[in-house]
């Protein structure tokens, strides 16, 4: 019984769509994903259970689809069974060429005649409306084109920019797909009447590049990519260094307020290490004062000395700690740093696993359970909870 329960979703399967509806059905709605005959090609993407192949050992599917019911239906042999489906539903998501679901009676005129309270959500690489529209497009296309992959890498540009990992375009224009749709949940409350979502994942990624696109359209700068930490038009200083035991980590946002160098001090002092830190004195006028603002150091050279001392103080006791150890002390006195990890190191922090982040989910087909990433947020009052992924056609009474 999560937040969203009651909410029936039908689902066109496709790998753009499938992490809106995952977000969905993970937080309670009833989402029922329609694979064609012989099953979503997203079964036949690996990692594969055992690295043995197969429609119900694509890790890909299991991580996809959790929550989610499974129906098989044609678009052309099953008309009438899916246009009950549609009757039915709340929320359509599809991610179709623009055209396909029109040519096979499925477009919004077709849908929205059929159950006019419908909320229908379109995800395609650029819009319907685009003359771009019919171009194929992959989560790595996008993610370049759009301009993330452009801020992301290293100080040393003889480099190629990096892609993020993780589908991150289709991961963007899923929580854009989901914020609007919600909305538009909403909104059927007052009107009584569904909507037409178009989402572009080109436009949905663009507009996620923080500084890059806005700072280039409003004041002609080009970001440049830097290691582990933001691109910015004016290369900033470095933040990611390698601790006393050979790891990395980044050391973050420094001390800003008198309170932040105070705890910073009683750390050193806690740590046996005032003495070593040649910039102590800068620290301790810091902790002194009534007020502090970036803004002044143009004005007042010691200021620029105090928040530069912050910036060495990390740096520093970064090099006496071990990476994890630097990475809890400072956490600790409030200051932002992280160890750099695997995704596997990340699922086995005790910070992840005290949040409730790694999941095991039951899989009663194999006598097994897994561990699964958990919910990518937490309330207090929205429940969240997840189940295995579908079974080809496991529940085909819902057609």
């Amino acid at each position: 019984m999560g937040p969203l329960d009651g909410v029936r979703v039908v689902e066109l399967s496709h790998e753009r769509g499938a992490w809106a509806g995952k977000l969905l059905a993970d937080m309670g709605a009833d989402v029922v994903v329609v694979e064609p005959p012989g099953g979503s090609v997203q079964r036949t993407y690996g990692p594969f259970l055992d690295d043995e192949p197969g429609p119900e050992r694509s890790l890909w599917w299991w991580h996809y689809n959790t929550s989610k019911r499974s129906v098989v239906a044609d678009l052309g042999a099953d008309r009438e069974r899916l246009r009950a489906l549609v009757a039915d539903a709340d929320v359509l998501i599809e991610a179709e060429t623009p055209g396909v679901l029109d040519a096979a009676g499925f477009g919004w005129d077709a849908v929205s005649a059929i159950n006019p309270r419908l909320v229908m959500v379109s995800i395609t690489p650029f819009g319907h409306s685009s003359s771009r529209s019919y171009e194929p497009a992959t989560d790595l296309t996008m993610m370049a084109e759009a301009g993330p992959a452009w801020s992301c890498g290293y100080d040393d540009h003889s480099l190629p920019p990096v892609r993020g990992g993780g589908n991150q375009a289709f991961h963007t224009a899923g929580h854009w797909a989901v914020m609007s749709l919600l909305v538009a949940l909403l909104a059927r409350e007052e009107t009584g009447q569904g909507q037409h979502i178009d989402v572009s994942m080109n436009a949905a990624s663009n507009v996620t590049t923080e500084m890059a696109t806005y700072g280039w359209l409003a004041a002609g700068a080009e970001v440049q990519r830097q290691t582990g930490r933001h691109a910015a038009p004016v290369l900033t200083a470095p933040t990611q260094i390698r601790c006393r035991d050979g790891r990395y980590a980044n050391t973050g946002v420094p001390p800003r307020s008198p309170s932040d160098f105070a705890n910073v001090l009683a750390l050193l002092d806690r740590l046996g290490l005032r003495d070593e830190f040649p910039l102590s004195g800068l620290l301790e006028l810091g902790a002194e004062h009534e007020r502090l603002n970036m803004a002044d150091i143009e004005i007042d050279p010691v200021i620029g000395e105090i928040f530069g001392a912050a910036r060495e103080v990390l740096w520093f006791l970064a090099s006496r700690l071990d990476a994890y150890e630097f990475f809890v002390e400072t956490q600790r006195i409030g200051i932002a740093t992280g160890v750099i990890y695997t995704p596997g190191e990340a699922l086995a922090d005790p910070h992840f696993i005290e949040r409730g982040f790694p999941v095991e989910i039951e899989h009663p087909e194999l006598g097994r359970s897994f561990t699964y990433p958990g919910a990518p947020y937490r309330f207090t009052a929205t429940p969240w909870s997840a189940r295995r992924a579908p079974l080809l056609g496991e529940h085909q009474d819902a057609l």
